[in-house]
């Protein structure tokens, strides 16, 4: 079964995405996990189903290179606004985003956050803005929710931090019934340097949502103000965020190359 596919990234973020508007096609946990595979697949941190929508101009999905489908995905979101073009409404599975494209790059309207302890969702009630919680020298974190979990830290330096060991320990600990993204952040001179281990993906070069979910945490403690500049191992994203109001994401997106894989040989 061949099927076309394109391969897209967001600062590092790549993507193999499937056009399934006018064609439809079965995604199972499987399957994703064979196509993201970098040896035996096309190699990709997630794969994006595209589908027909009844509520928004078409609908995205999203899975992790383990399988497994998550809720949204913001560097994704901006590489759909980029193949698609124009001014998209997508529906996802955290909610409807729109996208935009301007000089600075693709922005898109994340929604607005979620700070409540049932809509993380936590095991039991607490204070998101400042959780009181810790894992070793990882303590006292926020947490928002935008379209998907996050957890995040601020420390005097996030690249000191051994989050390839602690990552895969908070995305799983029983506090985060459905898992976790985890963040470590440092602010400067009022802009974030920021690394996250994505729930089901690991380590990455950029998340959107991550920066996202940080920026609103870092706003709310008044560490910085908005729109404050969201540094990543794979470049940079401009976060706007007023209280009560939507998340605007800027930032690049990138098509690499279109192909065609034979889906049935990775069954």
């Amino acid at each position: 079964m061949m099927r076309r596919f394109h391969k897209m990234h967001g600062l590092g973020n790549d993507f193999a995405l499937f056009d399934a508007r006018e064609e439809p096609l079965a995604m199972s946990e499987t399957l994703a996990r064979a196509i993201a595979d970098r040896r035996t697949g096309i190699g990709c941190d997630q794969v994006i189903l595209l589908g027909p929508s009844r509520i928004a101009d078409l609908a995205m999905r999203i899975f992790n290179a383990d399988g497994g489908e998550v809720e949204a995905c913001g560097n994704a979101s901006r590489c759909v606004a980029l193949l698609v073009g124009g001014r998209p409404a997508i529906e996802t599975a955290g909610g409807v985003i729109a996208a935009s494209a301007d000089a600075a790059g693709i922005s898109i309207d994340m929604g607005a956050p979620r700070f409540g302890w049932d809509e993380m969702p936590l095991a039991y009630a607490m204070d998101t803005e400042a959780m009181p919680v810790g894992w070793e020298d990882l303590h006292d974190p926020a947490a928002v929710n935008v379209g998907n979990p996050h957890v995040i830290f601020f420390v005097p330096d996030a690249d000191a931090v051994p989050l390839d060991r602690l990552g895969p320990q908070i995305e799983r600990d029983p506090l985060f019934p459905g898992r976790v993204n985890v963040n470590v952040a440092s602010v400067t001179d009022g802009a974030i340097r920021l690394r996250v281990w994505e729930r089901g993906a690991g380590l990455t070069r950029a998340c959107g949502t991550g920066a996202c979910a940080t920026a609103v945490a870092a706003i709310r403690r008044k560490l910085v103000t908005s729109p404050v500049t969201v540094h990543l191992p794979g470049g940079a994203l401009e976060i706007d965020w007023q209280p009560d109001g939507t998340i605007r994401m800027t930032g690049p997106a990138t098509h690499v190359y279109e192909g065609e894989i034979d889906l049935e040989t990775l069954a």
